[in-house]
């Protein structure tokens, strides 16, 4: 059998100030799927995603990525698989060029050559952004930054893209121009969101953490349908947004 993209086991983790941020996950992601994680702030969901690609270590529990654990001496692949893409792209464009930015991560795992131009040309058709290859990344829009800003996971060839807040500060049509993008990628996707439209119309599945434990783990669907479910783990839904409603296309 395919090991899972992720799978999370009894993963329990308290910072050295004392303070016990989660209790005991698990969590599953099959290779494919397209999963929100949804909570409040102060729930757990940072401190999880820190964990997948061993950023944070020494609790309780485990971690392994496509099958592989998530341990010291395995980081530097294991931080290939996992894709992080940050919810302000600037923390990851720092180079002159477009290009450049996209290419620094493959070229520092030793890709060269045409080996090299043809990932990043990949990874750039991939977010529609193949065009802007030579300008430098300051003087895109927001939306555009932030599409460089999967390129530049893409490139990578993730198991896993992991996205944090991918839809905020993005104006309407940025937000439809990324939600096409990561509509049409062949990857797993976990997206960390507060926008909980956005998890409905790219995610099948959500999975709702709230105080460090899964409180929740269904079709997106059903689970913003819930509103006692929401209410009790301070989630809200837009005024006048109803998930019995078609999403977007």
């Amino acid at each position: 059998m395919t090991a899972p993209s992720l799978e999370v086991s009894g993963l329990a983790y308290r910072y050295p100030d004392g303070t016990q941020a989660l209790y005991g996950v698990d969590l599953r992601i099959e290779r494919g799927e397209r999963v929100a994680l949804l909570g409040p702030n102060g729930a757990g969901k940072t401190t999880l995603v820190l964990h997948l690609n061993g950023i944070l270590s020494g609790g309780l529990g485990s971690v392994t990525v496509g099958g592989l654990p998530v341990a010291q001496e395995n980081l530097l692949e294991i931080r290939r698989r996992v894709g992080i893409v940050f919810q302000d792209p600037d923390d990851q464009l720092f180079l002159p060029t477009v290009r450049q930015d996209v290419a620094f991560g493959p070229a520092n795992l030793g890709l060269r050559g045409a080996a090299l131009e043809a990932r990043v040309a990949a990874a750039l058709e991939a977010v529609g952004m193949s065009e802007v290859a030579d300008r430098p990344p300051h003087h895109l829009s927001f939306g555009q930054r932030r599409r460089v800003a999967v390129a530049t996971v893409l490139a990578m060839e993730p198991e896993i893209l992991v996205l944090d807040e991918p839809s905020s500060n993005l104006d309407p049509a940025g937000r439809r121009e990324l939600a096409e993008v990561l509509r049409s990628l062949d990857v797993t996707l976990l997206m960390v969101t507060h926008d909980l439209p956005y998890a409905m119309e790219l995610c099948d599945r959500s999975v709702v953490l709230s105080d460090g434990v899964v409180a929740a783990d269904g079709p997106t669907r059903e689970l913003l349908a819930d509103t006692e479910l929401l209410a009790r783990h301070r989630l809200e839904l837009p005024y006048g947004f109803h998930p019995s409603a078609d999403p977007a296309p």
